[in-house]
């Protein structure tokens, strides 16, 4: 698999099972997405009757509520139906009487005297109140109507599904459902996930995308990283074995090869040895992956207050107030996470705390020397897409070639990805050049509305080792569960007001499980 005239993949194996949910893990950049769109467009060689479903974008903009995008996939129904009258007409052979099976099962999961209902139940989940339900499509923002395009692939229920990074566009009540409704999954699921607490409640296997193979591993993420260290302790233990072997045998052979007729033919036998032993093929040393080693610059200190809210009323209409008499204070030291539902005003509450949006009533008060920095979901969308990642920072901050290089390098984009058209990058190599840019502005306070989007696991740890080792303010958005975990010191749940929450992130995600099942009780009940 080439990606602009990138080796993505090489005689790799490819194989997926029924009734397995698998986990795609692999570094930035290194064609996962490619490869999931290429499986989808029938590039490989998949049976016809199994039928593939990528969520990859939202949902047309249309006069069609939310309810209706849903439930328009029931016009499969229709073509399943036709289908199978065409099938039970022919002479029927194996790969055509599964088919025929397949579309049965189809046709029973479609059942349309439940099918409003579980559209609704589907939506309601991925925090469509019922007013949200039937407005139209149109109305929705982007981010919504990848909801309604997700909610869509579950009604269906393909017999493989795939999804590139479902919970990006979710906040934490969503993703804690989303967890429990993609664990149920029933047939064929595969998809990308930089949360390891989201694979560790989901997947039945990883599959790790590396050195342009794909190596398969048993159980969720927390088993794979276990496995995976003993492998390549076995594996280092042969590769020394064999490279002491092979050490000895040469010495001999350099020592005895020309000496006596008997030690010549053993030097000889021990030639041959070795030579079996290449043949055969030698272990490989394992490779230490490279690490990503971000950092925030040093910034000046401030004394408090830095960032103070005083008696703050918002709301984007009058008759409609998000915040009233709100009273809160970030400083330097602050490690704050922001959690609650969609449109409950986190991302709000952050264009407050930068001046972007103003308050209808109270005070926000800034240190006159404070710099903030604000990375948000849509940052990496406007970088400019010709230029490469060197030519961009050194344009941005007047420096030399030189001085930016290690700059982006630290971010972990190295090699022809700093002089290659942004437009060329990954999703995830893009955030990164992102963050770099914020990084290099040197703020005494970081605001950052979901920044774990696209990038991989091993560049969300060393974020969270960065943010905890930066010497300013932090406030967080976010829903990676993990990453609040590792920085947060303190939880505000934003929800018509903002309270801090007296536990942990896992003890908030309990709660919000349990809230979640007392609904579906008291739902079930009615």
């Amino acid at each position: 698999m080439l990606f602009h005239g990138h080796q993505l993949l090489e005689d790799a194996t490819v194989e997926f099972n029924y009734g397995r949910r698998y986990g795609l893990i692999g570094p930035n950049g290194c064609g996962k997405t490619t490869f999931l769109k290429a499986m989808a467009n029938g590039d490989l060689p998949i049976a016809n009757h199994i039928d593939i479903y990528l969520l990859d974008k939202e949902i047309e903009a249309s006069d069609k509520t939310a309810l209706e995008a849903v439930l328009d996939v029931q016009r499969e129904r229709i073509e399943l139906e036709k289908e199978a009258d065409r099938l039970s007409t022919m002479e029927l052979t194996t790969e055509l009487e599964q088919r025929l099976e397949n579309i049965f099962d189809r046709l029973d999961a479609m059942d349309s005297a439940t099918a409003e209902k579980r559209a609704a139940e589907l939506l309601h989940g991925l925090g469509f109140s019922k007013e949200m339900q039937n407005k139209k499509t149109r109305d929705f923002s982007g981010g919504w109507r990848m909801r309604i395009s997700l909610a869509r692939a579950l009604f269906m229920k393909p017999t493989f599904l795939i999804l590139d990074e479902p919970t990006n566009h979710l906040d934490l009540e969503a993703c804690v459902w989303l967890e429990d409704t993609l664990a149920a999954y029933s047939s064929i699921l595969l998809l990308i996930s930089h949360s390891q607490d989201f694979l560790n409640n989901v997947c039945t296997n990883i599959v790790i995308f590396q050195k342009r193979k794909l190596q398969y591993f048993t159980g969720n993420y927390d088993q794979y990283v276990v496995t995976r260290a003993e492998l390549e302790e076995n594996q280092m233990k042969q590769y020394k074995w064999e490279q002491a072997q092979i050490a000895h045998m040469k010495e001999y052979i350099a020592r005895f090869g020309h000496g006596s007729a008997k030690l010549a033919r053993q030097a000889q036998s021990k030639e041959k040895t070795l030579q079996k032993m290449v043949d055969a093929g030698l272990t490989e040393r394992v490779e230490q992956e490279r690490t990503i080693a971000i950092k925030f610059e040093e910034c000046s200190k401030l004394p408090p207050p830095v960032l103070q809210f005083a008696d703050v009323t918002f709301g984007y209409t009058p008759d409609k107030l998000l915040y009233e008499h709100l009273e809160l204070g970030v400083d330097m030291d602050s490690r704050v996470a922001l959690v609650g539902p969609n449109g409950a005003g986190k991302s709000t509450l952050l264009k407050l705390m930068t001046g972007d949006l103003e308050p209808l009533d109270g005070l926000i008060k800034r240190h006159n020397k404070l710099s903030l920095g604000k990375y948000h979901q849509h940052l990496a969308e406007e970088l400019p897409l010709e230029m490469s990642p060197l030519e961009f920072m050194m344009k941005e901050f007047e420096k030399p070639i030189e001085h930016m290089r290690p700059c982006v390098g630290r971010f972990g984009i190295t090699g022809s990805d700093q002089t290659r058209p942004i437009k060329n990058l990954s999703d995830g190599l893009r955030c990164r050049v992102a963050l770099a840019w914020l990084a290099y502005q040197k703020p005494n306070m970081l605001l950052l509305d979901e920044p774990t989007n696209h990038l991989d696991i091993e560049t969300i740890d060393s974020l969270a080792l960065a943010l905890k080792a930066y010497e300013g303010g932090v406030v967080l958005v976010s829903h990676d569960f993990r990453l609040i975990s590792q920085v947060a010191e303190k939880i505000w749940i934003c929800n018509h007001g903002v309270t801090e929450w007296p536990g942990s992130i896992e003890e908030y995600k309990l709660h919000l499980k349990a809230t979640h099942e007392a609904l579906s009780k008291r739902d079930d009940l009615k």
